[in-house]
């Protein structure tokens, strides 16, 4: 369990190190373990479902959605925290005392990942950072040591995830991290990097951007041949994608690792909620990304006549099997219930109301609709994330084939039952709503632009509120995406209309010059210009965020985070990230 028994060693954390008694712990099996659970609860990630990007946005923009000079050099925090690396070296500096050493390899194994890890989250936050692989005392000198250069960090990253692939159980562990977690890592990371150093044009002295995919693929590629995984499927494409992320238990064919949430045993998240209770986030995916899901026989949407202008029915009509099962589309109905439902506009800012994560309205005695309680586990690594991985290393090193293809994107379209990517044919006619600036990457390119630009658009489909979008955007020096249009649906104007698609009036739209029509069952009543804003005054795409001060993503500055000033205060080796301003002068 990952986040129950994580505390009984939590006060070692606070004590120093020339306090801490070598022979009072790190003894046996157990105390390693124990000693080792708070690296779970500390660093995954357990509410990836509510990232802000050019995809999915809240009722209120966080800071970076908002940019400018709304982004500022915070005093402390920030993402500069290095208390469970302090841990971690801890572990790793007493475990040898232990009798039991094939304890002692396992949970060296699961220190190392999880020392990899944390030092991913910093390398994608701040770029070079110091590195470290002891505990310090107050006195130590390294506590005023700059910045280790990207590419050491880098390559003790790969030296720590090595150990622990060839280390730690082979067997199926969901809530444990494994071999194949520390290699779905390394791909992670190796990928990031690869495609950072590609796109930002960065070189070091040391390796390329190519031998980073290179290790992408491989790792992915360990998984794929060797791996216990495969893509979930009972044979039901209209819903196995959303059935996967509405039970309660992670899948174990599909899910690497995940964090555990129970509702008896009080562990549990707002996944549902923040989707169906105005009271969170009002998350609304936006059309822009909408626009991407292809039509159910592979052409594009945006190839269709009149697209930009299409009613909620009609553009929803005969798509990827994964819209209807990542939002509200006509005919939905919640899990294990009859009665269709509609988007809800005043929940959804967008009316794109997501639905992944969202469980059976009965699960718990219906308290995770009346208490914001839900109990599905998140992920954290998924064999679909892999398969994808593969998939874009391969095609940005230049190497992909058609069978490259067809072990890995093909698997994920499969389950949908969506024709398979032509790799051929994606080269041959790049998608010019996927290379456009005004809503995709307009910075690919080469002889495999097309088939680059049609895996990004799966994987952004596939990892919808997994928290992997923005690190994305980064990675593929694509920031200036979050600039793009955050509008929804649209309406022709004024009028009734039909969003349920069960053949009833669900929504009333009037202008600021009629007479509110008279209140209806069921039906939902707006003003425009008042309760609902267009993009044309009387008609066009929803526009709630018409009036939000968004003043633009910093490519000279926005690709890092800055360090806070009282770390730099503390230490003035640290150098300011570029573009950061916080007025130290140093």
């Amino acid at each position: 369990m990952l986040l129950t028994g994580l505390a009984s060693c939590e006060q070692l954390d606070l004590t120093p190190k020339d306090k801490m008694s070598d022979y009072d712990y790190f003894k046996n099996a157990t105390e390693l373990e124990l000693f080792s659970n708070p690296f779970y609860n500390e660093l995954l990630d357990k509410s990836p479902f509510d990232e802000q990007s050019d995809v999915m946005v809240n009722a209120i923009l966080d800071e970076v959605m908002i940019g400018g000079n709304r982004r500022t050099v915070p005093a402390s925090g920030g993402g500069w925290n290095w208390g469970t690396l302090r841990r971690i070296n801890t572990l790793l500096e007493n475990i040898d005392q232990c009798a039991d050493k094939e304890a002692v390899v396992k949970y060296s194994a699961v220190a190392r990942f999880f020392r990899a890890y944390f030092y991913f989250d910093k390398v994608q936050r701040f770029g070079d950072v110091p590195w470290y692989d002891g505990q310090l005392s107050s006195t130590d000198e390294d506590l005023y040591k700059p910045r280790d250069s990207r590419e050491l960090i880098m390559t003790k990253m790969i030296e720590d995830i090595d150990y622990a692939i060839a280390n730690l159980p082979a067997g199926k562990s969901v809530y444990r991290v494994n071999r194949w977690s520390a290699l779905a890592l390394k791909s992670r990371f190796t990928l990031f990097e690869g495609t950072y150093r590609k796109y930002h044009n960065l070189t070091f002295a040391g390796n390329n951007y190519n031998y980073y995919l290179d290790l992408a693929a491989k790792s992915a590629l360990e998984i794929i041949q060797k791996g216990p995984y495969k893509v979930y499927s009972t044979g039901n494409p209209e819903k196995d994608y959303m059935m996967l992320f509405a039970t309660p238990d992670a899948n174990t064919d599909e899910y690497i690792l995940a964090i555990k949430f129970d509702y008896a045993l009080g562990i549990r998240n707002n996944a549902s909620a923040y989707t169906l209770l105005t009271s969170q986030g009002r998350p609304g995916l936006t059309r822009k990304f909408v626009n991407t899901y292809l039509m159910k026989d592979g052409s594009r949407f945006t190839d269709q006549e009149g697209w930009e202008v299409m009613p909620f029915n009609e553009e929803t009509n005969n798509r990827d099997p994964r819209l209807a099962q990542s939002m509200r589309t006509p005919g939905y109905t919640r899990i294990n219930q009859t009665r269709i439902v509609a988007p809800e506009l005043n929940v959804a800012t967008t009316g794109y109301q997501p639905v992944k994560f969202v469980q059976d309205p009965a699960s718990n005695s219906n308290n995770n609709d009346r208490t914001g309680s839900s109990d599905v586990d998140m992920p954290v690594f998924r064999y679909a994330e892999v398969l994808i991985n593969y998939a874009e290393a391969k095609a940005e090193l230049g190497t992909l084939t058609q069978n490259d293809i067809d072990i890995s994107i093909k698997k994920l379209r499969d389950r949908v039952g969506m024709p398979n990517l032509n790799v051929a044919d994606a080269n041959a006619s790049p998608d010019e709503y996927l290379a456009s600036a005004t809503s995709g990457y307009p910075n690919v390119g080469g002889t495999n632009k097309g088939v680059i630009l049609e895996i990004r658009r799966d994987r952004t489909i596939e990892l919808l509120q997994e928290g992997l979008r923005f690190a994305d955007l980064i990675r593929w020096k694509a920031g200036k995406s979050i600039d793009q249009p955050l509008t929804g649906m649209y309406f022709e104007g004024p009028g009734e209309y039909d969003l349920s698609g069960d053949g009833n009036i669900d929504l009333v739209l009037y202008a600021a010059d009629e007479e509110k029509p008279a209140e209806r069952e069921g039906v939902s009543i707006y003003k425009l210009g008042k309760d609902i804003f267009l993009t044309e005054g009387n008609n066009g795409y929803l526009n709630y965020h018409h009036n939000a001060e968004r003043n633009g993503f910093n490519e000279e500055r926005d690709y890092l985070y800055p360090i806070p000033i009282d770390e730099r205060t503390l230490n003035p080796n640290l150098t300011q990230n570029p573009g950061w301003k916080d007025g130290l002068g140093y």
